[in-house]
C-alpha cells in the first residue's frame, strides 16, 4: 500500500527520467522499458533517495511517466484521485475521479493511460474518466458498469484503460457486454461486445454471463487484424478491436487446476503466442493464435509458473517472474517460452513484481516490512541478483 511515492537514483534511469512509461507496464504493457543508460550494479547501500511526495493517497496502481511528467492515483477519504507531478516531485495537479471501492482493499488500482494530451483512469466502481493533463480538467465521464449492469468481484473493478487507435477500452462484464469501446475523444459509445457465457454444469440453473477478473488487457497485430486479448474470470478472450465482435473464447476450465476467478496479469503476447498466469496453484498456458486471429490452440501448460499478480517479462526466448506457495511466498522462475520448460526456480525473499530495461530484472517483492528492490542479469542459467536493497517504508 503506497502513502507517499518515493523516487530514487539509478532506479528507472541514472540522472533522469528519459523514455516515456505512459500506460500500465509501459509500451505495448510488456513490462520492458525502452530506457538506456542504466547503471548495471548500484551501491552497496542502494541508489540515492532524490525525493518522496506525500498527499498522493494510498494506492495499489502504479505510476505513468509522459512528457516530463509522472501520474499516479489514489485513494483518500474514500475518494480516488489522479495527482501530476513534475519530476521533481512538486504536485501540479490533483483531481477526484470517482468513488473508492468501499469493501477490501480499498486503494486505488488504476493506472492512468496517457495519450495525446489526455489522461485515462477507471475507479474500482467503473466509471471511466477522461483528463487534460495540462490542468487536469476533467474532459468527459461515463459509468460503464452501471450502464451495462457490470459485474464485480470481491475486490471491484481494478483495470487500466486501454488506447487502440481512437478508443478507450474497458472490461464490464456485465449482463448487456462483456468489453465496451468509447470514443477517446467524446467518451460516446462506439461499440459493446456481446456477454460471454459461462455454461452451467447444473440443468436446473440457468447459463450466466462471465464477470470481469482483475486484468488489464492488450491490443496486438495478426493477420491484418487488432485483437483485443484479457482474461475474465472464466474464459481467456480475443475481441476484434474494430467492432468488438468475440472472435474466440479459451475455458479456464480446460487448463486451470481449480477455476477461481482471480486472473489478474496482463496477458503477454509474442510472436502468435499467449501466455496466461493466475496464481493460486492454478497453472500457466501457452496458446497459439491462428494466423488471421481467430482462434487459438494450446501449446503448452506450465504448473511451476503461476503468478499471483507481479506479472512477467520476455526477454530472448525466456520468460521471468514470481511464483505462487501461498499470497505470502512465491519463487523466482524463468520458463521457455518455445517449451514450457522450467529453466530455474529460486528462493529469494518473497515473490513480487517484475520489469525489465537493456536486459536487466527489477523484482520488487512483496515483504510488507518495507520490501526489498533486486537487480539481476536475465539469463535461464539463474536467478543471480547482483544488487538489492531494503526500501523505505
Amino acid at each position: 500500500m503506497r502513502v507517499s511515492m518515493i523516487v530514487l537514483s539509478m532506479f528507472f534511469c541514472v540522472n533522469s527520467f528519459g523514455a516515456d512509461w505512459a500506460q500500465w507496464r509501459g509500451d505495448g504493457r510488456k513490462g520492458v522499458s525502452s530506457e538506456t543508460g542504466l547503471l548495471k550494479k548500484w551501491p552497496a547501500s542502494g541508489p540515492n533517495l532524490l525525493w518522496t511526495a506525500d498527499d498522493v493517497g494510498e494506492g495499489n496502481s502504479s505510476m505513468s511517466i509522459a512528457d516530463g511528467m509522472i501520474y499516479i492515483t489514489g485513494n483518500k477519504d474514500k475518494v480516488e484521485y489522479l495527482t501530476a507531478l513534475d519530476l521533481k516531485g512538486n504536485i501540479k495537479w490533483q483531481k477526484p475521479y470517482g468513488k473508492a471501492w468501499k469493501k477490501s482493499y480499498s486503494p486505488a488500482r488504476t493506472t492512468a493511460t496517457i495519450d495525446n494530451g489526455n489522461a485515462y483512469v477507471i475507479n474500482g466502481m467503473g466509471v471511466m474518466s477522461c483528463f487534460d493533463i495540462k490542468d487536469g480538467n476533467k474532459k468527459w465521464i461515463v459509468d460503464v458498469s452501471t450502464k451495462y449492469d457490470g459485474q464485480y468481484g470481491s475486490w471491484g473493478i481494478a483495470e487500466s484503460p486501454l488506447i487502440v487507435d481512437d478508443k478507450v477500452i474497458c472490461t464490464p462484464g456485465g449482463k448487456k457486454a462483456t468489453m465496451v469501446a468509447l470514443d477517446k475523444m467524446t467518451g460516446e459509445v462506439v461499440w459493446a461486445s456481446k456477454p460471454v457465457i459461462v455454461k452451467s454444469d447444473d440443468p436446473d440453473k440457468p447459463d450466466k454471463q462471465d464477470k470481469p477478473a482483475y486484468c488489464s488487457p492488450i491490443a496486438i497485430d495478426r493477420g491484418g487484424m487488432k485483437v483485443i486479448i484479457s482474461v475474465l474470470a472464466k474464459h481467456i478472450i480475443g475481441v476484434n478491436a474494430v467492432n468488438g465482435d468475440i472472435l474466440w473464447t479459451y475455458d479456464c476450465d480446460a487448463y486451470q487446476k481449480k477455476v477461481k476467478g482471480i486472473n489478474t496479469n496482463t496477458p503477454l503476447y509474442h510472436d502468435g503466442g499467449i501466455y496466461v498466469t493466475s496464481g493460486y496453484d492454478m497453472g500457466s498456458i501457452k496458446l497459439n493464435l491462428a494466423t488471421d486471429g481467430k482462434s487459438v490452440q494450446k501449446a503448452w501448460v506450465s504448473t511451476d509458473l503461476d503468478v499471483h499478480h507481479g506479472g512477467v517479462v520476455l526477454l530472448d526466448g525466456y520468460i521471468y517472474g514470481s511464483n505462487w506457495h501461498s499470497n505470502k511466498m512465491g519463487n523466482w522462475l524463468c520458463v521457455d517460452w518455445k517449451t514450457g520448460k522450467t529453466k530455474y526456480d529460486t528462493e529469494w525473499h518473497n515473490k513480487g513484481q517484475i520489469i525489465s530495461a537493456e536486459g536487466m530484472l527489477y523484482c520488487y517483492d512483496e515483504d510488507k516490512k518495507g520490501g526489498n528492490f533486486g537487480l539481476a542479469k536475465a539469463s535461464p542459467k539463474g536467478f543471480n541478483v547482483i544488487s538489492e536493497f531494503t526500501a523505505i517504508s
